[in-house]
């Protein structure tokens, strides 16, 4: 699976994925889900919402185990972040299969589609619009860098954006959702686990900083006589990076937009958008606090305007502390701490030690976590890196993870 996957959406230049919600790309890899689900004898279904689900059993029996992740991609993405979900889910149901497992409840296996947000600016589009955390009004304002409109987009793609909305009876059905996820960051590397079981995921969100100057002669303008927005732009970057420090959070500017962009002008308007996310609120919002005050100073000293706008905003998401502690008993670990713990073998033989630990990063399991019981399990990552082509996990690490996944699913499933 993982080799007839591996070159969907590949950029030769870069090695990244380009993997984009209901573009060329996504739609072979929408094909791929759909055929690797009818060669296993499932119920395929897309949702109204454009995710695609494989069923093992009724779908409409209620109480359903559900697992999967997503396909899509940032740009220039690695190759694990959101496809090791899919395919381990796909790999834990073979895993099943072979132990002679029988499900007493419904399986399903599901990609969440739109879940990086890379063309149209909202991450996890598909499972919020599904949980009703997105407005169908809001997701018909959704526009990607060229100005096509999410609906235009799925219907060029062959979707029906009219029966776009919150579907709470498929939800319904649902009795648990555990999504694997490869871990973003190093800390099963450092503590020298394979997998891992999460807490929470931080309070996150995105602001936009409008910088608002000036355009002029690059060549002909006196230092004195500019209003460059250019200037408080990227004092507020580094006053970001301060303040994650002082913080213990993390705060990024990764994008970028500058008006009229031309080598010989001084920019009329700088359009920066800040990442942050921390442990807990109060993190946070010291952090976000004070780099639109340092903003606010930077601007009046060079004579630029200031907006700052918040585009999204997740709260720190406690998964649902049962099927935690049940997901523990299973693999067997103890959910006394967010470090290593005690040693675990869960019932298939994985032989692992099982932490608990938070994360930075938002995730489908994280929206839905409002409306279903959720849960996630981490694979070890030993670069640390994601978002990047240099996203990397050992084979044999990724194998524990199936494994891990197969008794769970077992646990939840089929006893």
């Amino acid at each position: 699976m993982w080799r007839e996957l591996a070159p969907v959406g590949r950029h030769p230049g870069s090695g990244g994925y380009r993997r984009y919600a209901w573009t060329a790309a996504d739609a072979d890899c929408r094909a791929w889900f759909r055929q690797q689900a009818e060669t296993r004898g499932l119920t395929y279904e897309v949702d109204r919402n454009g995710n695609q689900w494989a069923w093992l059993g009724d779908p409409t029996a209620g109480d359903a185990v559900v697992t999967g992740s997503h396909l899509d991609s940032v740009p220039d993405g690695g190759a694990f972040d959101g496809p090791l979900g899919v395919v381990s889910s796909f790999a834990a149901l073979d895993e099943l299969r072979a132990r002679g497992a029988t499900p007493r409840k419904p399986l399903a296996l599901v990609n969440f589609g739109d879940e990086e947000g890379a063309r149209f600016g909202l991450a996890c589009v598909g499972s919020r619009l599904t949980a009703g955390r997105l407005t169908v009004e809001q997701a018909h304002r959704l526009t990607d860098g060229d100005g096509i409109t999410l609906p235009q987009a799925m219907e060029a793609a062959g979707h029906d954006p009219d029966a776009l909305g919150a579907d709470p009876q498929r939800l319904g059905r649902i009795g648990a959702f555990v999504e694997l996820h490869v871990e973003q960051g190093r800390a099963l590397d450092l503590s020298g686990e394979r997998v891992g079981l999460a807490s929470a995921i931080w309070p996150h969100g995105r602001w936009r900083f409008d910088f608002l100057g000036e355009a002029n002669h690059a060549g002909t303008t006196r230092l004195v006589d500019r209003r460059d927005p250019m200037l408080s732009y990227a004092e507020t970057v580094l006053a970001a990076r301060r303040e994650a420090e002082l913080a213990g959070a993390v705060a990024t500017f990764g994008k970028i937009s500058v008006e009229p962009n031309g080598v010989n002008a001084i920019p009329s308007l700088v359009r920066g958008w800040l990442d942050s996310r921390a442990a807990d609120q109060a993190a946070l919002d010291q952090v976000v606090g004070g780099v639109e005050k340092a903003a606010r100073e930077y601007a009046e000293a060079h004579g630029i305007d200031l907006a700052v706008v918040r585009e999204s905003f997740t709260p720190v998401v406690e998964f649902d502390h049962a099927l935690r502690d049940e997901l523990a008993r299973i693999l067997g670990a103890d959910t006394g701490g967010d470090t290593g713990l005690g040693p675990g073998v869960g019932p298939g033989g994985t032989g692992l030690r099982v932490p608990v630990l938070g994360t930075g990063a938002g995730h489908d399991a994280g929206i839905l976590s409002g409306s279903i019981p959720t849960a996630m399990l981490f694979v070890r990552n030993p670069t640390g890196v994601s978002h990047s082509p240099a996203e990397f996990a050992a084979e044999d690490d990724c194998v524990a993870g199936v494994l891990a996944l197969a008794d769970v699913l077992e646990g939840l499933a089929c006893r």
